[in-house]
């Protein structure tokens, strides 16, 4: 019997290092709730939670837990933008402005779906200020994204955009798939049993876990006007404004809920040759190259770290997603993650609700895939 209360699922026998880890995190006191699931070729090998989805303890962390991945789902982003390739409804090397036309004025005509993935756009935050509930309304956020001009010339550098870059892709995907990215992950939650939602029902919110905030905030390194805008003004995100109303909101960058093993399962294509953990191939293994290839690597302007981005994923050069420099991932703030392992047909996500002060590396989610890495 686990140490971990109310832990429940299934872990693969020969994977004997996973659960000593899962349990020392509850034992360190690091969590609160969690779920953790690794999916290697067309096998769950790990599929397991515990804890609880409320601040008192009172409410157990179980199957039907969902909980916000916040920048963890721009990797989900990235898979829904390489579906629309695979599909020949986008290219990643057309400007933006070809779906998008309001978005060409400005300096922004040449900038392409791939530079604005890769965070080359320099469309890191919105200069003009505006109330912060502005990000709750999609036409107003994204008028406003077209309408400004770059923050630095683009493509010269990477600097993270972490709200903007899910309105730019999702009104792409609005406009080539005639879907929002909220609808388009109910029609994938539908048809491949996922539970990952952008944009909460009245019935989703029930099982929503409660998010206690971490102790401090992030070290975003020293400042600069780009950090500034990005994360620091009143306007950077969606705050001030009722949780319920804002878990309603499609807000592709950083409100996403769900599960580790439906964020897990969602991008399991790009790890798996193209093919879902169903065996169907959803990806073409040349979009699959496309979207994994180096788009540009250097410090960057928004974040405190040297990162190599693909088309829409961090590689793992900072072995912040496990111990292959050559996975890839992505984080999201208080210390979901998403790893992603072609040479390995592996994915692992881990979601959990006591959130830390780290942006990326979390200690207790790289815990967890190195466990999994000592076991393979």
């Amino acid at each position: 019997m686990s140490a971990v209360p109310n832990f429940a699922g299934d872990i693969a026998p020969h994977l004997k290092n996973v659960l000593p880890a899962f349990e020392q995190n509850f034992a360190d006191g690091l969590e609160l709730g969690a779920s953790f699931c690794v999916f290697l070729g067309d096998e769950c090998i790990v599929d397991i939670r515990g804890g609880f989805a409320d601040r008192k303890s009172e409410k157990p962390w179980t199957e039907d837990t969902i909980a916000c991945i916040y920048s963890s789902g721009k990797a989900a982003l990235s898979f829904l933008a390489a579906r629309a390739v695979s599909d020949g409804n986008l290219d990643y090397n057309a400007a933006v402005a070809d779906y998008w036309p309001a978005f060409g004025g400005n300096g922004k005509e040449r900038i392409t779906v791939a530079e604005v993935l890769s965070h080359q756009a320099g469309l890191s935050g919105i200069p003009d200020e505006m109330p912060p509930a502005t990000w709750l309304d999609w036409e107003e956020s994204a008028s406003r994204i077209a309408a400004m001009a770059p923050l630095w010339p683009p493509a010269t550098a990477n600097g993270y955009h972490p709200q903007t870059v899910g309105y730019i892709i999702g009104e792409i995907l609005r406009r080539v798939e005639g879907r929002t990215v909220g609808e388009l992950l109910r029609a994938l939650n539908a048809s491949e049993d996922l539970q990952l939602f952008c944009g909460l029902g009245p019935e989703e919110f029930a099982r929503a876990a409660e998010m206690p905030k971490p102790p401090k905030a992030p070290d975003l390194g020293e400042l600069n006007d780009y950090t500034k805008l990005a994360f620091l003004k009143p306007w950077s995100a969606p705050g001030r404004v009722a949780r319920e109303d804002w878990a309603a909101a499609e807000i592709p960058s950083s409100n996403m809920h769900g599960t580790a093993r439906g964020l897990a399962q969602i991008v399991h294509p790009l790890a798996n040759d193209g093919k879902s953990v169903s065996g169907a191939e959803v990806l073409t293994r040349d979009t699959v190259s496309a979207a994994l290839k180096e788009r540009i690597r250097g410090d960057d302007l928004v974040l405190p770290f040297d990162l190599s981005w693909s088309a829409g994923l961090m590689r793992n050069i900072n072995f912040h997603f496990g111990p292959n420099e050559n996975a890839f991932g992505h984080a999201g703030f208080g210390g979901s993650c998403v790893a992603i392992d072609p040479e390995n047909n592996l994915t692992a996500a881990y979601v959990m609700n006591k959130m830390s002060p780290y942006l990326v590396g979390d200690p207790r989610a790289v815990r967890l895939l190195n466990a999994v890495y000592q076991d393979l």
